[in-house]
């Protein structure tokens, strides 16, 4: 008769068996969940890249139909700038989420930046041709290692002072992205690589120390329309 297996030889056998399957299984999951991930990050992205895509349409569009009926026709910017100001948020989280040199995060960081030149140009032939006085804010940061320590604070001064008056426009740029529209807004502005950088309605400030020393890059009334605008807010919500 053959040798019989022995129960402990069995229940090893056995224990392998499931152990293996169980690997099997947790790796199966895992491969799953990146797949899903990378698809789920991929159509954010795409819809992302087509929101910009209708975005920059609509202010090239704007800025056509001021040629021919500059001040009378033209619909509001503002509801425009709050949307260019969301797909900003978005394109952040994604170069926290994926790293500032992923290729698609540089990809879509060249169409917001278009976006965004194209929206200052068309607040500045309002300004011109219909007499807006906009408080217009270019902020031009650094993603490079150690090159702009107070970035993070001089972004939260500005977002602060844009929910204390949304009349304010903000555009942000990475000094350092390698796109001619944006090197040639710098050389106009005459922009110098000193960060955080500000051109606040035309007048040029560098670094960031506190809000309250910040508010002196701003016009005089600027604080006092602020204060004025969430005074009449307060009043129609009551």
């Amino acid at each position: 008769m053959p040798p019989s297996k022995s129960p402990v030889r069995s229940l090893a056998f056995r224990n392998s068996i499931l152990a293996l399957l169980i690997t099997l299984f947790i790796i199966g999951s895992v491969i799953y969940a990146v797949n899903y991930l990378d698809q789920q990050r991929v159509a954010q992205l795409s819809a992302l890249q087509n929101q910009l895509a209708t975005d920059t349409l609509s202010v090239e569009t704007q800025l056509a139909l001021l040629e021919s009926a500059p001040c009378d026709d033209i619909s509001d910017t503002d509801t425009l700038s709050q949307e260019v100001s969301t797909l900003g948020g978005q394109l952040s989280t994604a170069e926290s989420r994926l790293g500032a040199n992923d290729a698609q995060v540089i990809q879509l960081k060249d169409q917001y930046t278009l976006l965004e030149i194209r929206d200052y140009l068309l607040v500045k032939q309002l300004e011109t041709t219909c007499h807006t006085k906009p408080t217009v804010a270019l902020y031009f940061y650094s993603n490079v290692p150690g090159s702009c320590t107070d970035c993070d604070r001089a972004s939260y001064a500005l977002s602060y002072l844009h929910q204390a008056n949304p009349n304010l426009r903000v555009y942000s740029f990475d000094y350092n992205l390698d796109l001619g529209a944006l090197k040639t807004l710098i050389a106009v502005e005459k922009v110098q690589p000193k960060f955080p950088a500000f051109v606040i309605d035309g007048t040029h400030t560098y670094g960031f120390t506190t809000i309250a020393d910040f508010e002196t890059s701003f016009p005089k009334d600027f604080f006092a329309t602020s204060t004025a605008t969430s005074t009449t807010a307060t009043t129609t919500k009551k």
